[in-house]
């Protein structure tokens, strides 16, 4: 594999990790990614929660989570460590100007574009921005709208499938559609990206995510234009990984026929793991009576048919009878719980088998 190159930053390998919350990776998983030469990366949802006894206030808590998971993270690894941030969380900018200010590498941002991400950068700083994308025209408008308004060019951008984990970004008819699939936009968005780089004289590497998980996926992508890719899935069944072993079991129980779509209060579909939560929910008999958190700017509670913060947070803890595990499409193949050191040497060994076949044709 080739190395990843992201402004000065230089990963050893092209993977980077993908931002999952709640909780599932925080500084343990995303040192121990970046340790084997791969970009880590600290999901920043939920962290309110899970350090609530820091302050008097969620937000506060928030914010003090943060330095704290890229405090710890700096104490394991000498490697890349990331932050990812949603734009459609309520304290977005609560998030980013702490990830800026702690001296976070990179800031990953989806879940609706992040049109003012290069407002938040401060005097000095050496923050890259990488935001998330799900289409090429959505990378158009961002490339054109950073560059006019702040001279700003994204250091990386991430393309993300509708095979993904958690909250997509698609409509519930495109999400299994070939015409959305990520071997369809993937190419779409890398001649955009490199139409605008090659004007303004900039390198910007495209990383593709959502339904990767072997190294021979990594491959076949890599073929299609891609610079990297992101994987969240993969990683979760690891020692490293900050869940609760109870999480990471569901990965490893589930068959295929479990992993499933649904509708979540924050107004976009996502992919879960079925379970007899998630039947309650269903069946109307877990419903919200006010909103505790105040998360997603977007989230109604009035027809919501569960929290997704505290299920996240209970699935997080191990409580799932209280919460669901969201998970990529992949999720079912997991087998065993193994460290992250041992899923590099898989996944290498994985692309290089693909390439020396290919190679042998030839």
């Amino acid at each position: 594999m080739n190395s990843l190159k992201i402004g000065d930053l230089i990963a050893k390998l092209p993977i980077v990790q993908g931002g999952m919350g709640v909780g599932i990776s925080l500084s343990g998983l995303a040192s121990a990614v970046a340790n084997e030469g791969g970009v880590g990366v600290i999901s920043s949802a939920g962290l309110g929660l899970i350090y609530k006894d820091r302050a008097k206030s969620v937000a506060e808590a928030a914010i003090e989570g943060l330095k704290e998971e890229l405090r710890k993270a700096r104490s394991k690894t000498e490697g890349i460590i990331g932050v990812n941030v949603m734009v459609a969380m309520s304290n977005f900018s609560d998030m980013v100007r702490t990830a800026v200010k702690e001296g976070a590498d990179i800031i990953f941002s989806g879940a609706g574009l992040p049109l003012n991400l290069p407002s938040f950068l401060t005097e000095g700083a050496k923050t890259k921005l990488a935001p998330i994308v799900s289409s090429a025209r959505a990378a158009k408008v961002l490339c054109e709208k950073w560059w006019s308004e702040y001279y700003y060019a994204p250091d990386a951008i991430v393309v993300e499938g509708p095979k993904a984990g958690g909250h997509l970004g698609y409509k519930a008819d495109q999400i299994f559609s070939e015409d959305y699939a990520l071997e369809k936009i993937l190419p779409e968005v890398v001649s955009v990206v490199n139409t605008f780089a090659s004007e303004h004289n900039r390198e910007i590497p495209v990383i593709a995510a959502g339904g990767i998980y072997t190294g021979e996926d990594i491959y076949n992508i890599m073929e299609l234009g891609a610079s990297g890719v992101q994987m969240g899935t993969r990683f979760v069944t690891t020692e490293e990984c900050d869940a609760d072993i109870r999480f990471k079991q569901a990965y490893i129980e589930a068959q295929k026929e479990d992993i499933e779509i649904i509708q979540s209060p924050v107004g976009m579909p996502g992919r879960a793991v079925h379970s007899s939560f998630l039947e309650s929910v269903k069946a109307g008999v877990k419903k919200p009576k006010q909103c505790a958190f105040n998360c997603i700017r977007t989230c109604d509670v009035v027809p919501s048919p569960d929290c997704s913060m505290l299920a996240l947070y209970n699935a997080f803890k191990g409580r799932l009878d209280h919460g669901y595990a969201f998970a990529g499409a992949n999720a079912w193949r997991a087998e065993k719980i193994e460290s992250v050191k041992r899923v590099f040497e898989s996944l290498v060994a994985e692309f290089s088998a693909k390439s020396n076949a290919l190679l042998g044709r030839e």
